[in-house]
């Protein structure tokens, strides 16, 4: 069995493939201050609580944007799993041509996603990830990573408004019923979320415009993309599982 680890900047989010089945996915906070024996414990306690044997896994792969936490992941791994776990980084074969003036400069998680559409669902597509940052990277028909754009999360920007506005409470990010409200909470709710959505929108339709791409499919993915799209009419594709997808398909051309 794999073990697939993507690590966030709030969460990271592990999954354990049996064959081509997503067979169990756990989410937890990414914690920069744990050790070695810390992750390596809570990780086997995770198989421990679960019909999963850890013992079964004999393969593991790990895409981070987070440095800090790499240390105590990989040795953690290596101590209680006994395997050697592969680093999403440059030189693996991902099947996509990053048309970037510095490649490198490129987050894992972005090239894991696109690896992902690109096996999956074919370009021209634009894949958006809600997480820390929102992400809107599009793939061209021809397997190329041709642009992307990066703007503040929907958290970042409720946490901001919390921390620098004295008198705003802290909220639950959800969609309101409607643009019309008549309280406070209402208020920020409504305006971050219908910000985004109209953020997300105008952002579609523009790629589409300028890269000549009407047809492009749009795939999203990250914890907050169904807060944008209830009810089914911005996405065509809502694949929640889509950087675990990625990290196996590259395990299997880099295995």
């Amino acid at each position: 069995m794999l073990l697939v680890i993507d690590v966030g900047n709030t969460n990271f989010v592990l999954g354990v493939y049996n064959g081509d089945k997503l067979i169990k996915c756990w989410r937890m906070a990414t914690g920069s201050k744990r050790t070695a024996d810390e992750t390596g414990i809570f990780i086997h306690s995770l198989f421990d609580a679960s019909e999963v044997q850890a013992s079964s896994v004999d393969a593991v792969i790990i895409s981070t944007v987070v440095p800090d936490i790499m240390y105590s992941l990989t040795h953690g791994i290596r101590k209680y799993f006994g395997i050697e776990p592969m680093i999403v980084g440059a030189g693996m074969k991902t099947g996509i041509v990053i048309k970037r003036d510095n490649p490198k400069e490129v987050g894992s998680d972005r090239i894991v996603n696109l690896v992902a559409v690109n096996e999956l669902y074919g370009g021209p597509a634009v894949v958006i990830d809600y997480g820390t940052a929102d992400t809107f990277d599009v793939l061209n028909e021809n397997s190329e990573f041709v642009t992307g754009l990066i703007a503040p999360g929907i958290s970042i920007c409720a946490e901001a408004l919390y921390q620098r506005a004295a008198q705003l409470p802290k909220i639950e990010i959800k969609k309101p019923k409607s643009i019309i409200v008549k309280n406070t909470v209402g208020s920020l709710q409504a305006g971050i979320v219908y910000g985004h959505i109209g953020q997300t929108v105008y952002i579609i339709e523009e790629l589409k415009r300028q890269l000549n791409m009407p047809n492009m499919k749009v795939i999203a993915t990250g914890g907050l993309a169904r807060v944008i799209d209830p009810d089914h009419t911005i996405f065509d594709v809502l694949d929640p599982v889509l950087t675990l997808k990625g990290l196996k398909i590259l395990y299997e051309k880099n295995c």
